[in-house]
């Protein structure tokens, strides 16, 4: 009987090491640059359906998934592509948010914001395990990240990173690189 016990223990403190020391499948994003972003279609704030592939070819799109509706850290975000949207709109960029919020709570985040772009739905997350973005198995909520899809649907830079202020910076000048090279490339 002792013997028993000895190896259900082993066993248990093995099982517990494995899970404390195996790196989570969340922690490396299934994607990276040159990659062809997954598409996907979804309803916004407003329950209009937006697709990726309607995008794709007419304009870049900076597709970002944020935590949360309303807490600092995203608000601060979703206030900077606010207020660079103008410019982004005139360099052919289209920024899409995703998080797991429900419609509700991304038309109150517009609404007391003043967001200018539009919040996709993503309550089952579909989208986030496509795009590797949802913080651990099983739980309801994104990490901080950017993509920058090109006009070819290639992701052409991402951004992982908790910190708000470094996704409009490196995306700003990610897209700054795309236009470069589209000059280049141009006949």
């Amino acid at each position: 009987m002792a013997m028993k016990k000895y190896n259900y223990c082993l066993c248990g403190i093995a099982a517990m090491a494995l899970v404390f020391t195996a790196t989570p499948a969340w922690a490396k994003l299934p994607l990276e640059v040159g990659d062809t972003a997954p598409i996907f279609t979804a309803q916004d704030q407003d329950g209009t359906k937006w697709k990726l592939k309607d995008d794709i070819g007419r304009n870049i799109v900076l597709l970002y998934f944020y935590p949360k509706d309303n807490t600092p850290g995203c608000t601060a975000e979703a206030c900077g592509f606010r207020d660079k949207l103008t410019d982004l709109k005139q360099k052919g960029v289209d920024v899409v948010g995703v998080s797991f919020d429900n419609a509700d709570s991304h038309k109150q985040f517009i609404f007391k914001y003043n967001i200018n772009f539009p919040l996709l739905v993503d309550t089952n997350g579909k989208i986030a395990d496509a795009y590797g973005t949802r913080r651990s198995a099983g739980r309801n909520m994104d990490r901080r990240v950017s993509f920058l899809i090109a006009l070819d649907g290639k992701i052409f830079h991402i951004t992982d990173s908790p910190d708000a202020a470094v996704h409009l910076s490196e995306m700003q000048q990610a897209i700054a690189q795309l236009e470069k090279i589209d000059k280049t490339s141009s006949p």
